[in-house]
């Protein structure tokens, strides 16, 4: 079988929903739907909390890197296969297929030790509320988001390198909707031991290693909760950890099933459909769970709209 270097590849193509034809339409205009309304959502939350002082906290900071890492992480994936849905190519280069491939990666590696973050973040404000100001102030606070997007940042490339220099069985053919790791992976004929040994330390380091310091840090939480006698006390403390334990569930959830799952399923169209979720839905969930039942949050929405329209009048 003729091979070569997937250095030496200059387009790749892409499957994507065309097994589908009759709902690849209705994908479209849904996942159109859904990064529109990721951009929307978490520029506004951006916005809210840059403009209200009041929003001036390790929580929203920490809130506004996440909505950061959401538009990102959104936008490297679902704008070129959009193009590729209206012009009817369905490819990438290689440069293409790999910048898109490292930005996904960085991006969602990110927002695994971001979340574990703001799970301790939640610990300090809710188990130490009188240390808090001290513990996370404004240079803690900006070298713990540095060293999330520095990880994510250098784990990504790691991955993206190794797989990138193994060679393809002359088929660049991506059964996917972008250049997904797994799905490139796929095309490879040489032994990649190293490489999926690669991607399944910085995996383990990634996801059930934040996921086990944010059962710690909740695990305090919930204690000291419990401890809490007002019952209005107790309620706010844990709405404040309801949204954050929300988004947690959800982007782990289909992290967990599309990296973590057992060899014998395999199951590249469930993929493209788990990828959808955790490339589209979660990011557009994010700001709508955060401001849902987040006062501060309607508060300061409510107080730059009636600002704007006294400015208007």
């Amino acid at each position: 079988m003729f091979q070569a270097n997937m250095t030496s590849v200059t387009i790749f193509f892409f499957l994507g929903f065309s097994h589908y034809p009759k709902v690849e339409v209705i994908i479209f205009v849904l996942c159109l739907l859904m990064y529109l309304s990721t951009l929307l959502g978490n520029i506004i939350l951006i916005s809210i909390t840059i403009l209200d002082s009041h929003l001036h906290t390790p929580m929203y900071f920490f809130l506004s890197n996440l909505s950061c890492l959401d538009i990102c992480y959104t936008s490297s994936a679902f704008p070129p296969m959009l193009t590729n849905f209206v012009s009817g190519k369905n490819t990438t280069s290689f440069f293409g297929c790999a910048a898109q491939m490292y930005f996904s990666l960085a991006m969602g590696s990110t927002e695994c030790v971001l979340l574990s973050m703001m799970a301790y973040d939640r610990y300090v404000a809710i188990c130490n509320p009188l240390r808090y100001p001290i513990i996370m102030n404004r240079k803690v606070c900006v070298q713990i988001a540095a060293s999330s997007w520095a990880t994510g940042c250098l784990t990504a490339l790691v991955e993206t390198v190794s797989v990138l220099q193994l060679s393809l069985c002359g088929n660049s053919v991506i059964n996917h909707f972008a250049c997904e790791i797994l799905a490139v992976l796929k095309l490879v004929c040489v032994d990649n031991f190293m490489v999926q040994l690669i991607m399944l330390v910085i995996t383990i380091l990634l996801v059930p290693m934040p996921m086990l310091l944010i059962c710690i840090s909740y695990a305090f939480i919930l204690s000291n909760i419990l401890r809490i006698s007002s019952a209005d006390g107790r309620s706010k403390a844990f709405s404040t950890c309801a949204a954050h334990l929300t988004v947690v569930v959800l982007f782990y959830g289909t992290a967990l099933s599309m990296y973590l799952k057992p060899s014998a399923v395999d199951s590249q169209e469930i993929d493209k459909f788990m990828a959808l979720v955790y490339g589209g839905l979660t990011p557009m969930l994010n700001p709508i769970i955060y401001s849902l039942r987040n006062k501060e949050v309607k508060a300061a929405v409510k107080k730059l709209l009636i600002r704007k329209s006294l400015v208007l009048s």
